[in-house]
């Protein structure tokens, strides 16, 4: 496991992106369902929160 978390840092380091930018990124909340980005596949997908699967019909991330 420390594996793959020193690796992200590696990608984090190399990158113009920091942690507060993600965390930022990641906060922000789509308009049709109201899940945090986090929650959304890398196609855009909500994948739901807490285990229970989003019921929006929400296929697509909308920054607010």
């Amino acid at each position: 496991m420390f594996y793959i978390l020193d690796e992200i840092q590696n990608k984090l380091e190399q990158s113009e992106i920091s942690v507060a930018e993600l965390i930022t990124h990641f906060r922000e909340k789509c308009k049709i369902c109201g899940h945090h980005r986090i929650m959304h596949d890398n196609l855009g997908k909500c994948e739901g929160v807490m285990n229970k699967p989003c019921t929006s019909g929400c296929d697509k991330f909308n920054a607010e």
